[in-house]
């Protein structure tokens, strides 16, 4: 269970969230013709192809920020908060990373349903760092599974692993985060040079706001997750067996 200087925490961790997840709901919902990509060979024929590329293109922010890094850092929370035994705390953390690894696999197979095909979509900094980030989260994923949760596994095998495990963990996160605002950046940077949105309008205002809530966010749930845990003093009294002098 948390302790009271990790509740500060986690609750600006539920807040900042739950905030992310609204922003990046609004952009997609609301700015939803942004997500549509213009081309040279359109014509009045495509608009139901058009539509379902707007569709998975939308699909990809959500999948990618709601289901990958918000469940994600949630499960980096999950031994902070939790209750109970290390057994079942492992169980849930292993299982909300299986659920952030299925979203972050389906948010990038998306971008690869548009017209404009697979290697259209892979050419940016944006794209290469979420192909790797993807890689290396699975790769943790099943270090995390064969060594922490498989009953076969001596102690000391495991002792060894945690501090990388660890780290690979919280880079991976923030490797996420960094790649989700390359892909803001990148966005909008197409909406004001293509589309003539203006750098000051609604839209832009959303797409910057949720670029600075992913970074308040993966900030606290990284502090949270390398904070040390509270342990209260215990005082402990010391006897000795040496008599004292009488003269003392």
């Amino acid at each position: 269970m948390a302790t009271g200087s990790l509740v500060p925490l986690l609750l600006l961790a539920r807040i900042s969230g739950l905030l992310v997840a609204v922003l990046v709901l609004i952009w997609t919902f609301s700015f939803r013709s942004s997500f549509h990509h213009h081309s040279t060979d359109e014509s009045f024929d495509s608009f139901p192809q058009q539509d379902q590329g707007i569709t998975y293109s939308a699909l990809h922010p959500l999948f990618m920020v709601i289901g990958f890094i918000l469940i994600s850092g949630e499960a980096i929370l999950i031994h902070r908060w939790l209750p109970g035994s290390r057994s079942s705390k492992k169980s849930v953390h292993l299982c909300l990373q299986g659920v952030a690894l299925c979203s972050g696999i389906f948010g990038i197979w998306t971008k690869f349903q548009g017209q404009r095909g697979v290697v259209a979509n892979f050419y940016s900094l944006h794209s290469w760092m979420g192909l790797v980030c993807i890689l290396l989260f699975g790769a943790q994923w099943l270090m995390g599974f064969l060594s922490f949760w498989h009953r076969g596994e001596a102690r000391t095998v495991r002792l060894r692993v945690l501090p990388w495990h660890i780290f690979l963990g919280l880079y991976t996160y923030g490797l996420a985060v960094a790649t989700a605002e390359t892909g803001l950046l990148e966005k909008l940077t197409f909406l004001q040079t293509r589309r003539n949105v203006s750098k000051h309008c609604p839209q832009s205002m959303v797409v910057n706001s949720l670029g600075l809530g992913l970074a308040l966010l993966s900030g606290i749930v990284i502090l949270a997750a390398i904070s040390p845990k509270y342990q209260p003093t215990q005082t402990k009294l010391i006897y000795s067996d040496t008599k004292k002098c009488p003269s003392c």
